[in-house]
């Protein structure tokens, strides 16, 4: 016989620690949907400033009393037990974070895919990617504390630091003092399909609003041109190739 649940007092202890990742969510949902609104009504640059505003005190409320609740401490902002964890164990957690959101990213890709169609899905997809690439790249210069234009060469640490360059293999290669290329060498969405015999995902339309929209966020001076990328024929060596320069601003 199926339960009655009136109120939050008749939960058990399972289904209450169930509440409380779904109260995880939807405060992450919230937030996100908090900053879409935001940059709907402000756009993005001014989304941002109050962005890191309102991220770094919510972040510190937060923290503050989750680690009053379940007993650890803060140390420079950071949860004590990720600081006491062995050096081995950190970078794989941070490579299994990496690993989740390029898995949330497949997840949401099917749910359309099978509920619409792939066009549709990959129209999504590369919608997201205009709002995912920006953030990034801002979250990335918040981290590493960029100045508003570093040039290639922050633009080179930045690229270091995505989420893809945890999950994938890629390297820079010195083209000219106002250019480099960069290559992804080996794609883990890329590679699984290789694996299944499948032809490489069709990912072009996508890597050009990603790519582009990231490099112009890391310094509005930077273009971006596709050398390569599927469903274009690539060499064994990558997967998909961009080049970055430098074009300064005219002024009149």
């Amino acid at each position: 016989m199926e339960r009655i649940l009136k109120s939050q007092e008749d939960l058990d202890h399972k289904e209450t620690a169930r509440l409380i990742i779904d109260f995880f969510h939807r405060t992450m949902m919230h937030h996100a949907f908090w900053y879409a609104e935001v940059q709907h009504q402000f756009g993005r640059e001014k989304a941002q400033k109050i962005l890191k505003e309102a991220y770094s005190k919510s972040y510190h409320i937060q923290m503050k009393r989750l680690s009053k609740t379940l007993g650890f401490e803060m140390e420079d902002d950071i949860p004590k037990p990720l600081l006491d964890i062995p050096k081995e164990k950190l970078h794989e957690l941070k490579e299994k974070v990496a690993v989740n959101w390029l898995a949330n990213d497949g997840v949401w890709f099917q749910a359309v895919e099978f509920s619409r169609s792939m066009f549709d899905a990959k129209r999504c997809n590369d919608t997201c990617w205009g709002q995912f690439s920006p953030f990034e790249a801002w979250s990335i210069k918040r981290f590493l504390n960029l100045p508003e234009n570093p040039g290639l060469e922050g633009l080179k640490k930045a690229l270091n630091f995505r989420l893809y360059a945890t999950v994938n293999k890629q390297s820079i290669t010195e083209e000219t003092p106002n250019s480099f290329v960069f290559q992804m060498n080996d794609c883990r969405v890329q590679s699984a399909r290789k694996r299944k015999g499948l032809d490489d995902y069709p990912c072009k339309s996508g890597g050009l609003v990603e790519y582009t929209t990231f490099a112009e966020s890391i310094d509005s001076r930077i273009k971006t041109e596709c050398i390569g990328c599927p469903p274009d024929k690539h060499p064994d060596e990558w997967y998909c190739a961009w080049r970055f320069y430098l074009q300064e601003k005219q002024t009149d």
